[in-house]
């Protein structure tokens, strides 16, 4: 199972993106990644599959 929350703040800081510049890379708001990030949501499974080909492009081990 994938830690979304520790994924994406790894993602974002490899690409030097703000939570603002990665929300709208994906089209949400950034209190959303917000929470993505603190574990008190998790994405969308359209959003999950997004972040899965990005975390694949960026070269990340993405299954723990």
């Amino acid at each position: 199972m994938i830690n979304y929350a520790q994924k994406i703040k790894e993602y974002r800081e490899r690409k030097f993106l703000t939570q603002v510049e990665f929300a709208e890379l994906l089209g949400v708001g950034k209190t959303t990644v917000t929470r993505w990030e603190t574990g008190q949501f998790e994405p969308t499974i359209k959003i999950k599959k997004k972040l899965y080909e990005l975390f694949i492009e960026a070269g990340m081990k993405v299954e723990d």
